[in-house]
């Protein structure tokens, strides 16, 4: 097993994970093994997780019925119960003992540990023939505020905090919240060196057609531009505002890198890294 001793100057990384970086067993293995070693490397880290296709995969089985609005998924109480039991009971459970088993200490968390995550209720706003709706997506929340205390004192004793983006209000609520949003919002909170951001492709791309168009470096100028021109849509969206909420809470900056390539993680290490896009405020 492996010890260091942790200070609390060591930068923290905050990873955000998912994708088939999640739901590839090897890939998985690796994926939590690059990160652990960023640990034995002098820095402190967190890993944040979703885990939509296992959500789906326990709603389809109980025979839960899924009501969308606008293509998104309300989720009623009774859902929330089978979305919690997926992301705790199973994916957190999972990450943790299999960190556990490569010889590191880890912990799992959901935001509700603690009081971590405030959570307030969601509401879609959708805008047709110039009339602005709000939609009642149930028990989906956004976060309203983060306390870090609990995720510090974890990492100063040496543990490697798991934790999944399930959240209650001040009236005890519980509320699922978008994992891109929710990890983006506790990185803010830990002024993490670095919001990493685990996706299935190589970052963004300026023509998805293309491979070699990677986008290497964006500030905010730039994000705005690529929006308005089409270049950032639809699952990138939220990813890229997340990265923005991360740096204006008080992360350095944002990256978003193929969690399907590991290699690239421990290339996080140093500051002259090539992986990925970079996102800097200015």
């Amino acid at each position: 097993m492996y010890h260091m001793q942790i200070t609390s100057n060591q930068p923290v990384l905050l990873f955000k994970y998912g994708g088939n970086a999640m739901t590839n067993k090897v890939l998985k293995e690796k994926v939590l093994h690059n990160i652990c070693q960023l640990n034995e490397r002098g820095f402190r880290v967190v890993i944040v997780h979703g885990g939509g296709p296992f959500i789906q995969e326990l709603l389809d089985r109980v025979q839960a019925p899924s009501e969308f609005i606008h293509g998104l998924r309300k989720t009623t109480p009774e859902a929330l119960k089978y979305v919690e039991m997926a992301l705790k009971g199973r994916v957190n459970g999972e990450l943790v003992g299999l960190i556990n088993r490569l010889g590191y200490k880890a912990v799992g968390l959901s935001g509700k540990d603690g009081r971590t995550v405030t959570a307030t209720k969601r509401y879609h706003q959708h805008t047709e023939n110039g009339v602005t709706t709000d939609h009642d997506l149930g028990q989906v929340g956004d976060v309203e505020s983060v306390d870090a205390s609990l995720i510090f004192s974890l990492l100063d004793q040496g543990y490697i905090p798991v934790i999944t983006c399930i959240a209650s209000d001040g009236d005890g609520h519980d509320f699922n919240i978008n994992a891109d949003i929710f990890a983006g919002a506790i990185a803010g909170s830990l002024k993490a060196r670095s919001f990493n951001v685990l996706t299935d492709v190589d970052g963004l791309l300026e023509d998805i057609q293309k491979p070699d168009s990677l986008l290497n470096k964006l500030t905010y100028t730039d994000i705005d531009r690529l929006k308005k021109a089409g270049v950032i849509g639809g699952g990138m969206i939220p990813k890229i505002e997340a990265c923005q909420n991360a740096i204006n809470m008080g992360s350095e900056k944002a990256i978003i890198i193929n969690g399907t390539k590991p290699e690239q993680i421990l290339e996080l290490q140093n500051e002259d890294f090539s992986v990925g896009t970079t996102i800097i405020k200015e």
